[in-house]
């Protein structure tokens, strides 16, 4: 299965288990993509010690899946983006849209 994530969100309970089901779907052996959208782009910033979610997005890259994030949310923001997230187009996002055999949004 092909399975695109669409994080919108700065909560970190809800982008650490975003990301968690991605981790678990690449074990499954599907394509995983993520795209970051709106505060979703503050995940490197948003961890806890209760939830790291930069590092479930690391375990998420090192299980082969990819992530990307909008750059106009990340220059709203005054961000270059990053490794974690990636400057990226609506052009990526609707791909990711496109090709998914599921989309869930976060």
């Amino acid at each position: 299965m092909k399975l695109g994530i669409v994080i919108s969100t700065n909560e970190p309970e809800t982008c650490w288990n975003a990301l968690r089901l991605g981790v678990f779907a690449r074990k499954q052996k599907d394509e995983v993509r993520v795209f970051l959208l709106g505060q979703g782009v503050e995940i490197e910033k948003v961890g806890t010690e209760r939830f790291d979610v930069a590092g479930m997005a690391r375990q998420l890259l090192d299980a082969g899946g990819s992530v990307l994030a909008c750059g106009t949310c990340l220059k709203l923001r005054e961000s270059e983006g990053s490794e974690l997230c990636p400057l990226s187009t609506m052009a990526d996002l609707y791909q990711i849209v496109a090709d998914s055999d599921k989309v869930l949004t976060f």
